[in-house]
């Protein structure tokens, strides 16, 4: 009886308690706790190395990260030089060969890579001691093979070829040369002819300048202790000589004094890219490091920002649109953005600005204060998880001059910013009326709606400021047409060719490619194969008023509207037709294709399609062509061939491939004889 009626009583105070919890509220959140970070140790050599050592047992594993702590460097006419040092870095020594150098390290299970302000390398505990070793011969016997070099410079070339062509790598170099500006270390941007300027000795200058103990860090992170550490060390790391390493200053790079728009035209866009940004000052040592960071994340920091929730949810103009607050020793840059349809472009700048505007002079909600300190405290707790974070930590302290439980109280000070502190931040660092508005979209469609924020200023792909030139009023489209026809061998030359045939190679990713394609004008037909290992990956048909693609095995018809864009294929010269084809022209001003100025004619079909043309003003030869269904195509190194000039050159740039593809002309026939298994 007496357990019962203790049972009872337990249970009647605990129906008491639960009647007292109200439900419909989220609990209190308790005091943020003070972080424990543990230790890390730390020693100096007598060259000056700072070493830091974070000991964890948790699995047999040991990282080296070592860190250059030097000013940022300006390229000038070697832009991109700095990306090429870690590679080179770790490319073989004088004591092995790259591929012997590689064969050590895959057989010890670890991993050895650089960049132009660190070396760092992980491995197994057991093999840490062969591992230092190998660090250490990079860095005292990097032979920087100069093969390697080319190989290098082979693939960024084809990366900024590529980034030419997408429309994010377009706005991101823009923004990067207007918010830093081009004499600014953050603002360099490489090209094809600064990276063509980097040598070996540059590397080698370079690394031997910077590569200096007295200006580095080491973090040792694992199943190592201190004395081990020290040890191993002091007997691979002692020997390395310091040296006077050059600083450099650069002027704070400042916000425009009023709002500038900054528009790349690219005509093949059915999107625009928008990104509104300029400098700020936002260092870890900020006042306003913390509030910065509430302020970016409610603007445009996740699925429930400001910006998403106008842009996306409630406009259906994008899938997404974000905002970030920047943090750097130097300069940092707010930045909003996103993509939106074409016709949507001007509406979403608007909003842009009035999210912006609305949250500094309006501020946040309490509620969306207690929703970024949710969000802020767990993204800094999942990255106390891992170990090298924690030497991060140290090492920051010690770079940066830090109070010394910045990190530990760092949760602390987070909870404790009020309504009021992040308001004020919000003020300082929210600019709605000193910003760059960059937008990377069809100019003939977008630019008139952008004049409501300003002036409208027009740029290359390349970041650069747009050279347009007015063409004159006796200039006009049939002219342009009639200097075309007229430099590849006369309008009457051209004509007589009803027939051709042409064979194309291209490679894409170590395949080879064969294109083949057959004109029959006479009979308004026309055949494209693409074969790869001699087998046909696609074949494009064009005949009898209706066009047809097989590919994977399957056919599709094309739709009236596909085939009305795509019927102009069946010509030799296409320019030769645009009046029978009920085509319109527009030229467009004078505008600059890969140093050459050329005409800009804007050709659309009946239904609305366009496809661009950009012909040479001195040569009167057809330089490029864009449209949304094939992206862009340049053609060049025209020869004769019959008494036609055809180009035997052409390089495809498009979304739907990983790089731009040049296609070698290697046999052209004109006026052959077509036959039906030709079309087949």
């Amino acid at each position: 009886m007496k357990k019962l009626f203790i049972y009872f009583i337990m249970a009647l105070f605990a129906t008491s308690a639960v009647a007292q919890v109200d439900r419909s509220k989220m609990p209190e959140p308790g005091p943020a706790p003070e972080i424990k970070l543990g230790n890390a140790e730390s020693f100096t050599l007598d060259n000056g190395l700072k070493v830091f050592v974070v000991q964890n047992s948790k699995l047999p594993r040991v990282s080296y990260t070592l860190i250059i702590d030097r000013d940022p460097v300006l390229e000038g006419d070697k832009a991109g030089m700095l990306g090429f040092v870690g590679d080179m870095l770790t490319a073989g020594t004088t004591n092995r060969p790259k591929d012997e150098f590689n064969e050590e390290i895959d057989f010890l299970g670890a991993r050895i890579s650089g960049s132009s302000t660190s070396l760092s390398a992980s491995t197994l505990t057991k093999n840490q001691e062969k591992v230092l070793e190998l660090m250490a011969d990079v860095l005292y016997n990097a032979v920087f093979p100069e093969e390697e070099l080319e190989k290098l410079k082979t693939m960024v070339k084809s990366s900024l070829a590529l980034q030419k062509n997408d429309p994010n790598g377009i706005s991101n170099t823009l923004t990067t040369k207007l918010a830093y500006g081009t004499d600014h270390p953050y603002g360099e941007v490489s090209t094809e002819k600064t990276v063509d300027n980097v040598t070996v000795e540059d590397i080698k200058q370079y690394v031997n300048t910077f590569f200096r103990p007295n200006i580095a860090y080491l973090a040792i992170v694992g199943d190592v202790d201190l004395a081990t550490a020290k040890s191993l060390v002091d007997k691979h790391f002692s020997k390395w000589e310091k040296a006077e390493v050059p600083t450099f200053e650069y002027d704070m790079p400042q916000p425009p004094s009023e709002n500038v728009v900054a528009l790349v035209d690219r005509s093949t866009s059915q999107q625009s890219v928008i990104n509104v940004t300029y400098p700020i000052e936002n260092s870890l040592a900020s006042e306003d490091y913390l509030a910065n960071r509430i302020v970016g994340f409610v603007l445009g920091g996740g699925a429930s920002s400001r910006l998403f929730m106008n842009l996306r949810e409630d406009k259906s103009w994008t899938y997404g649109a974000n905002a970030s607050i920047g943090q750097d020793e130097l300069v940092a840059t707010f930045s909003a953005f996103s993509s939106v349809r074409g016709s949507a472009t001007d509406s979403a700048v608007n909003e842009f600005i009035y999210e912006i505007r609305n949250l500094r002079d309006n501020g946040i909600t309490e509620e969306e204060l207690a929703s970024a300190k949710a969000n802020l405290s767990g993204s800094f707790g999942r990255s106390l998880e891992s170990p090298s974070t924690i030497a991060n930590f140290f090492l920051n302290i010690e770079r940066y001059n830090l109070p010394q439980d910045y990190y530990t109280t760092y949760l602390q000070r987070l909870n404790a910013l009020t309504i009021d502190q992040v308001n004020a931040a919000a003020k300082r660092v929210l600019k709605p009326e000193n910003m760059y508005i960059t937008v990377v979209g069809n100019g003939s469609e977008v630019q008139e709606g952008l004049l409501a924020f300003g002036e409208v200023q027009r740029f290359t792909n390349t970041g650069d400021p747009e050279v347009s030139v007015a063409v004159d009023e006796s200039v006009t489209p049939e002219a342009v047409i009639k200097s075309y026809l007229a430099a590849i061998g006369g309008a009457e030359k051209a004509k007589s060719i009803k027939t051709s045939k042409i064979e194309s190679s291209a490679e894409i990713q170590g395949m080879k490619l064969g294109m083949s394609y057959v004109y029959d004008e006479e009979n308004q037909a026309f055949s494209n194969k693409v074969s790869m290992m001699g087998n046909v990956a696609s074949h494009t048909v064009i005949k009898d008023g209706k066009a047809k693609v097989t590919a994977m095995g399957q056919s599709q018809e094309l739709t009236d509207e596909q085939y009305e864009a795509a019927k102009m294929s069946m010509f030799i010269f296409p320019e030769l037709h645009y009046d029978l084809m009920g085509y319109t022209m527009d030229i467009d001003g004078i505008h600059d294709v890969d140093g050459e100025q050329a005409f800009k004619l804007v050709i659309s079909n009946p239904t609305g399609a366009k496809t661009i043309n950009y012909y040479s003003v001195d040569s009167g030869l057809k330089l490029k062509s864009e449209s949304a269904e094939t992206g862009e195509m340049l053609f060049s190194e025209y020869q004769e061939v019959e008494g036609v000039k055809y180009p035997m050159l052409t390089v495809l740039k498009s979304p739907m491939i990983p790089m731009p593809l040049e296609a070698k002309v290697e046999k052209v026939e004109f006026n052959v004889p077509i036959s039906e298994d030709d079309m087949k």
